[in-house]
């Protein structure tokens, strides 16, 4: 089972990239985002609660963000893997799912890291925030407070991965076919 972790600043491109390793590979999508429009969508509490934390541009708590993961991943039990997109974002979050995986009897196969200057990714994000409707890539210091949320908080979850020997770091930026490129030649070592 092919289980990977794509991991990158917001903007970086995740989503793109993520969609294209599924395509190729038949992976489950599991993207912290997509649960927590689901939960906002049904309005259910946990997804007011991840409301209030995303506009604000800060994460969502672990605990939070954990019990929806541990859903999706009991409730797909028919998959060749799963592509871990906007999580873990914290060491915790990383201890946690290592933990859920070995629970479920399989493990994480790599991290791939999207690497992209802070000039870029304001921008893109800047871009996206005219498409998006997300509060949060619109707003100039919300999109701050999450550059810099994700360098103070996530970037650690990057040398958890790197200590078990599962971290690469890829360019993000260049054409979406050429990033891709590099993504499946590290995926098909693994």
């Amino acid at each position: 089972m092919l289980n990977i972790v794509l991991f990158g600043p917001p903007g970086a491109g995740k989503g793109t990239q993520s969609e294209n390793i599924i395509s190729k590979y038949n992976l489950t999508h599991l993207s912290t985002g997509d649960l927590f429009r689901k939960h906002l969508g049904e309005g259910t509490e946990l997804g007011k609660l991840a409301r209030k934390y995303m506009d604000e541009g800060r994460l969502v708590p672990d605990e939070v963000v954990i019990s929806m993961v541990d859903d999706k991943i009991a409730n797909t039990p028919e998959t060749n893997g799963f592509i871990f997109d906007g999580f873990p974002r914290t060491v915790a979050q990383a201890e946690a799912l290592d933990r859920l995986m070995e629970k479920n009897n399989i493990k994480i196969s790599g991290m791939i890291a999207l690497d992209v200057a802070e000039d870029i990714l304001k921008e893109r994000i800047r871009e996206r925030g005219k498409t998006s409707g997300r509060t949060d890539d619109q707003d100039e210091s919300k999109i701050e407070t999450r550059i810099r949320v994700y360098l103070d908080e996530t970037l650690p979850v990057a040398e958890y991965y790197e200590k078990q020997g599962k971290f690469t770091k890829i360019n993000g930026v260049g054409t979406i076919e050429g990033i891709f490129a590099d993504i499946t030649k590290v995926i098909d070592q693994y």
